[in-house]
């Protein structure tokens, strides 16, 4: 099954901090490794045989496609003001063939391995969700600073990757617009579903598997969480320490 590749490469209302301290006003124009970050998740993609399209959103699109290699099977459109509005509109204009790959522009790390995974154990769900467990990256990086949500079972960061497989996915997407401000803030994420979730997280009587399974029931939806095998899937750039360790990581350092 071949994918159209998302990356999302937008902007927050406002001053970005982050992108600031770096030269630019864009977060995806962020120098990593000597060039833009947003090329590093994007060329990985292009190199990947489950992807057949790669659609780069932003709210900037002609300057985050000048930072882009040239390939015929690349765009750049222009996004809307939150994550969940952008899915929206790109699903129902029809400019994306389904299924969708989602992933981020600050998620540097990604390479073929992580999407040759989290494709293969997507197979058969309908929505599902790259996850990283806590002893998992801070076996390799013990410092490393994440959100981490707590389940009976373990504890989680996201991966930033995210499948979307058939049409009726898109009412998760509804449902992910309505905590999408709190979606660094694990419990208010978790309440949104209902009490019984989060008393359940909260006593930690719920495994994650068993929240998605909730949820999934609730959209009629097969919503399943891939656990990455590799740790890098886990690490992002949101803050200048984050930037400092992708760094290494790139250079061998790490």
């Amino acid at each position: 099954m071949c994918y159209t590749a998302i990356v999302l490469a937008g902007s927050r209302p406002g001053r970005d901090d982050l992108a600031e301290q770096f030269g630019t006003d864009l977060k995806a124009l962020i120098p990593l490794a000597g060039e833009p970050m947003v090329r590093r998740p994007v060329q990985t993609l292009l190199d990947c045989e489950q992807v057949a399209q790669v659609l780069v959103l932003s709210q900037h699109p002609d300057r985050i496609a000048a930072a882009l290699p040239e390939d015929s099977r690349l765009s750049v459109s222009r996004s809307e003001s939150s994550i969940a509005e952008t899915l929206l509109s790109l699903i129902e204009s029809g400019k994306a063939e389904w299924p969708l790959l989602v992933t981020t522009a600050d998620h540097a790390l990604l390479d073929p391995a992580m999407v040759r995974q989290f494709c293969a154990d997507a197979e058969g769900a309908a929505v599902v969700i790259g996850v990283v467990e806590r002893d998992v990256l801070l076996k390799r990086f013990p410092t490393a600073q994440r959100t981490w949500i707590k389940f009976r079972g373990g504890r989680y960061t996201g991966a930033n990757l995210f499948a979307l497989r058939s049409p009726p996915s898109a009412d998760a997407i509804r449902l992910w617009s309505s905590i999408e401000q709190s979606r660094k803030k694990g419990w208010r994420v978790v309440s949104l579903l209902g009490p019984v979730a989060l008393v359940g997280a909260a006593l930690r009587l719920v495994s994650l598997d068993q929240l998605l399974a909730r949820v999934g029931r609730r959209l009629g939806l097969n919503i399943r969480a891939v656990r990455m095998a590799d740790p890098l899937a886990g690490i992002d750039v949101d803050k200048p320490s984050d930037h400092a360790l992708v760094e290494k990581i790139i250079a061998g350092e790490a």
